[in-house]
C-alpha cells in the first residue's frame, strides 16, 4: 500500500486536527506517546510513515502543542518512570477534571447553536484564538447543537489594521505605541499605552487603554490609528483584574446618552431615510440623534450635503460647516480660483 501523500494530509483543516488531538488526549488517563499520536490521530496519521522519516510531522506536533496551550487547554507531559528524559516515551494527556465545565453550568440546544455560530463568525477573523478555544472545548466535552445553523453565518468586518496587534497585546499584557491622528490636527502624535479592552460601540471599534505618558485612562478610535502598532519590550498590569470591557462600554453608553444633536432633513431624501432609523425623536422633518464623537457625526452629516441642516449643538454646526468649506476649497483650489 503506498504511503499517504502530503496533499492528502493538507485536506485536514487545522481546526479538525487540533480538535482530534484534544479529543484523543482527553480520552486516555495514562496519556499517549508521540508515536501513538502521530500514527493514530486525524491530521497526523495521513502523513505518518511506518518506515520513519517523520521529522516534519514531529515539528508540526510541537507547534500544535504550543497552540493548544495558548488556547488555554491544560496539556500535561508525563515522563516514563524507568527512563526519564526519553522524548519518545514521554506521554501527553489533558486531565479531564481540569478541563470540565462547572457542573452547575449547562447550555440549551439554542444556546449551543448560538455559540457555534459565534465561533463560525470569528473563525477566520482576528478573534480566531477565542473562537477556537470555545469550539474546541464544547466539542471535546461532547456538547453538540441539536439545532444546527444552516445557511446563516454573519461576518464581522474588521477593517482597521491595528486590531490584530492590539488584540495580541491584550493577550500578553504588552505596552504598545502607535501614531494617533485627532481631528483638526495635521500630524499624528505617538501614543504609548497599555491596552485594557477592545470594544465595538455603535459599529466602531474602540481601544480602552491606560496612556502611560499622562498616566490616565483614555479611549481611542481604531480608525484614527494611522500607522503600525509597535509592541514595546515591557508589560503592564492594571490594578483591576477584569471588567475593563464592561466599564468601557458603560462609559461610551453614558457619553452617547448625554450628547444629542438636532438636525433637519429634507423629506424623502437618503438622509431622511437613513437617519430616521436611529433617531430618538422625529417630528416634522426634525430629528434628534445621540452620538459619542462629534467629528464622526460631522463627517457623516456633511456627506449628505444639502439634505441635512444641523441646528444644534453649535460645535456640531461648526464642524459640519468646516467640512463643507474644505470641500469647496478643495474643488476650487486653495488660491480661490473659480472655474
Amino acid at each position: 500500500m503506498p504511503e499517504p501523500t502530503e496533499a492528502a494530509a493538507q485536506r485536514v483543516a487545522v481546526e479538525e486536527r487540533l480538535f482530534s488531538l484534544v479529543l484523543a488526549l482527553l480520552a486516555t488517563e495514562q496519556g499517549l506517546t508521540k508515536s501513538e499520536i502521530l500514527s493514530t490521530v486525524q491530521g497526523y496519521r495521513q502523513r505518518y510513515s511506518n518506515s520513519g522519516g517523520n521529522a516534519s510531522l514531529e515539528r508540526q506536533f510541537e507547534r500544535d502543542k504550543d497552540d493548544i496551550r495558548e488556547l488555554g487547554i491544560p496539556l500535561e507531559t508525563v515522563e516514563a518512570p524507568g527512563d526519564p528524559g526519553n522524548n519518545q516515551l514521554t506521554r501527553y494527556r489533558i486531565p479531564k477534571g481540569e478541563y470540565d465545565l462547572p457542573k452547575e453550568l449547562t447550555f440549551s440546544p439554542a444556546e449551543i447553536a448560538m455559540l457555534s455560530l459565534a465561533a463560525t463568525v470569528w473563525r477566520q477573523g482576528s478573534l480566531s484564538g477565542e473562537s477556537r478555544r470555545a469550539i474546541l472545548k464544547l466539542r471535546s466535552l461532547g456538547i453538540e447543537s441539536d439545532e444546527p445553523v444552516i445557511g446563516y453565518a454573519p461576518r464581522v468586518r474588521i477593517r482597521e489594521n491595528s486590531f490584530e496587534p492590539l488584540r495580541q497585546a491584550l493577550e500578553h499584557h504588552s505596552v504598545v505605541e502607535f501614531p494617533y491622528l485627532k481631528p483638526g490636527e495635521s500630524t499624528a502624535k505617538t501614543r504609548t499605552v497599555a491596552p485594557l479592552a477592545l470594544v465595538q460601540h455603535h459599529g466602531r471599534w474602540h481601544l480602552s487603554a491606560h496612556d502611560l505618558t499622562i498616566d490616565e485612562g483614555r479611549t481611542y478610535l481604531l480608525s484614527r490609528i494611522v500607522g503600525p502598532v509597535k509592541p514595546m519590550q515591557r508589560t503592564w498590569k492594571p490594578p483591576e483584574t477584569g471588567g475593563h470591557a464592561e466599564r468601557s462600554l458603560q462609559a461610551l453608553d453614558a457619553l452617547w446618552e448625554s450628547q444629542r444633536a438636532v438636525i433637519r432633513v429634507e423629506p424623502g431624501t437618503d438622509a431622511a431615510t437613513r437617519l430616521a432609523k436611529r433617531a430618538s425623536a422625529v417630528e416634522d422633518g426634525t430629528l434628534e440623534l445621540h452620538y459619542t464623537d462629534v467629528d464622526v457625526l460631522a463627517d457623516e452629516l456633511a456627506a449628505y450635503g444639502p439634505e441635512v441642516l444641523v441646528e444644534s449643538p453649535q460645535r456640531l454646526v461648526d464642524a459640519v460647516i468646516s467640512r463643507h468649506v474644505k470641500t469647496v476649497r478643495t474643488h476650487r483650489g486653495t488660491g480661490g480660483n473659480r472655474g
